[in-house]
C-alpha cells in the first residue's frame, strides 16, 4: 500500500491542489491526512471540501478544532485567532461540525495518527525533540506514527537512545518510527514549498517531497480576505 501523507494544510489551496497532484503522479493507493486543513489561509472551504473528496484517514488539528469551538482561542496568537474567528465566519456550519468530529488520535494499518503528539493529543504540544519522541513512543501501540503541527520534516527512531533522520528517502526498517512529513500551506523550516511524503508499507520507504506551487496566488488570496498581512509574507519565507 503507498499512501500520500500530508497536513497542515492551513487553508492554502494553491499548496494543497500541487500537492495532490504530486501525490497523485506517485501513484498513490491511499490518503492519510494530519490535520489542521483550516487556520492562517484564505480558502478554507475548498480545502475542506477537497481533503473530504478524498475519503482519507485522518485526524484534526488544533486549528480545526478551534474553529468548531472546541479549543479555547487563549491558545493562539493574534495572526492565528483573527484567521479563526474570519473563518467560523465563512465555513457552512455542516463543514465546522464535521472538522468537530475529527478525533486526534487514529490507528490504521499498523500506522497512528496524530496532529501533534501521541502522549497527549489534546495539549497540542510541539514532537520536536527526542524526549517528545520517546513520550509519545512510551503510547504508542504501532510500528509508524506520523505527526504534523510543527511544519518541520523529520523521522524519530526508537531505540536504546532515540536518534533522528531528515533524509529522504528514508529505509524505516524494523525499528519504530514517528514521521513528520511537513506542511503543505505554511512550511516553516525556510524551504517555501509545500511539503508532503509517500509511505510505502510493503518496502518501509518513506519519500518526502517538496512541491512548488503558486505562493503569490495564496498571498493574495488572504490580503484580498483581509487577513494579517504577516500570513501572506511568511510563505514567501518559509517561516
Amino acid at each position: 500500500m503507498r499512501y500520500g501523507v500530508f497536513g497542515d494544510v492551513h487553508a492554502n489551496l494553491p499548496a494543497l491542489q500541487a500537492v495532490l497532484a504530486a501525490l497523485r503522479a506517485q501513484r498513490v493507493d491511499g490518503w492519510l491526512c494530519l490535520g489542521d486543513l483550516v487556520g492562517y489561509g484564505a480558502d478554507a472551504r475548498a480545502c475542506v471540501e477537497r481533503v473530504r473528496e478524498l475519503d482519507p484517514v485522518l485526524v484534526g488539528g488544533n486549528h480545526d478544532w478551534a474553529v468548531a469551538g472546541r479549543l479555547d482561542l487563549d491558545w493562539f496568537n493574534l495572526a492565528a485567532r483573527e484567521a479563526i474567528v474570519w473563518t467560523q465566519r465563512v465555513l457552512p456550519r455542516e463543514h465546522i461540525e464535521w472538522l468537530g468530529s475529527l478525533p486526534l488520535l487514529h490507528e490504521h494499518d499498523g500506522i497512528t495518527l496524530a496532529h501533534s503528539t501521541v502522549h497527549d493529543p489534546e495539549k497540542f504540544d510541539y514532537l520536536q525533540t527526542p524526549y517528545d519522541a520517546f513520550e509519545s513512543f512510551r503510547q504508542m501501540r504501532t510500528t509508524r506514527g506520523f505527526v504534523g503541527h510543527s511544519h518541520v520534516p523529520i523521522t524519530f527512531f526508537e531505540g536504546p537512545a532515540i536518534t533522528y533522520s531528515m533524509e529522504s528517502p528514508l529505509q524505516l526498517g524494523p525499528a519504530r518510527s514517528l514521521s513528520n512529513v511537513g506542511s503543505v500551506g505554511q512550511p516553516r523550516d525556510e524551504d517555501p514549498r509545500a511539503a508532503c511524503g509517500v509511505y510505502d508499507t510493503s518496502t518501509q520507504v518513506l519519500e518526502l517531497l517538496r512541491v512548488t506551487y503558486d505562493i503569490g496566488a495564496a498571498a493574495r488570496a488572504i490580503r484580498a480576505a483581509g487577513l494579517p498581512d504577516i500570513l501572506a509574507e511568511r510563505l514567501h519565507l518559509g517561516r
